[in-house]
């Protein structure tokens, strides 16, 4: 009776995290840039119960003893990269990828962090530079780890394959500003969320394993200045899981519950 318990009691702590991610991506239905999560779920532990000679009947088949499960529990959280939809909208500060790729930015720890999130702007400097940052101050970096600085009085201009350019006024020099340091996702299994749309890498796996920097941009990976990439998060997926989830957990409390009064009977009799 108390494997019953545990089961149950298992199961719904795992389905309350479930339902939390299903959240998160509900939430983020109209996020730029956001990618939906997913849960793996995996048994905690099976053991075998042994049964004695005397459950060997006529007929049987199947060995003695049975198999015992402990509830399940979730193994890992896992990052959905399918391409979103891509929303023109204008402004030169708004950024897509188009293909597996990510931006590189640095937090304010001086890491680096990666993001789909290209919803960026030019914040003007005392020096009267301009600098790209994302929309929560973070510095967007060039392929030299830098960060992009346009003049002012320039406009930024973003080419397909990445490349920065600050063009001025009629008559000056354009001015070479590198290019946007982009990764490639080789394992998004590893990838954690750090927090406002960004992604990093666990500090016991070797970055080089999970990302991969883009010098040249690969065939199928282009950049879209002027568009914004939406979320891949489908409203119609998460409500149904989200209903199927909800079931899961109303049966595993309405188990928990029956063998909790199965317990109170049997303890009612020995007395």
């Amino acid at each position: 009776m108390n494997n019953s318990i545990i089961s149950a009691s298992v199961s719904m702590g795992a389905l309350q995290k479930r339902l939390d991610i299903l959240a998160d991506n509900i939430a983020n239905v109209d996020t730029v840039g956001y990618k939906r999560k997913s849960a793996v779920f995996e048994d905690i532990m099976t053991s075998l119960q042994s049964q004695q000679e005397d459950f060997r009947l006529d007929g049987r088949r199947s060995p003695l003893g049975y198999t015992h499960g402990w509830g399940s529990r979730i193994a890992s959280i896992q990052l959905d990269m399918t391409q979103g939809s891509l929303k023109d909208t204008g402004n030169p500060t708004d950024v897509a990828i188009e293909g597996n790729a990510l931006f590189e930015v640095r937090t304010t720890d001086g890491a680096s962090a990666y993001t789909r999130h290209g919803a960026f702007q030019l914040i003007a400097q005392p020096d009267g530079d301009r600098v790209l940052l994302t929309d929560t101050g973070l510095p967007v970096l060039n392929s030299n780890g830098a960060e992009i600085r346009v003049p002012n009085g320039y406009e930024l201009k973003i080419e397909e394959n990445g490349t920065l350019t600050a063009n001025g006024p009629q008559g000056s020099q354009p001015i070479d500003l590198g290019k946007l340091s982009l990764v490639q996702v080789t394992k998004p299994e590893f990838l954690v969320s750090v927090g406002d749309n960004l992604y990093g890498v666990p500090a016991d796996v070797n970055v080089d394993d999970v990302l991969q920097n883009l010098i040249e941009l690969p065939q199928g990976v282009a950049v879209r200045q002027g568009f914004a990439e939406q979320s891949n998060v489908s409203w119609g997926d998460e409500m149904s899981d989200l209903l199927l989830v909800q079931r899961a957990y109303q049966l595993s409390a309405r188990a928990l519950s029956s063998s909790e009064q199965m317990m109170g009977m049997a303890n009612n009799l020995r007395a």
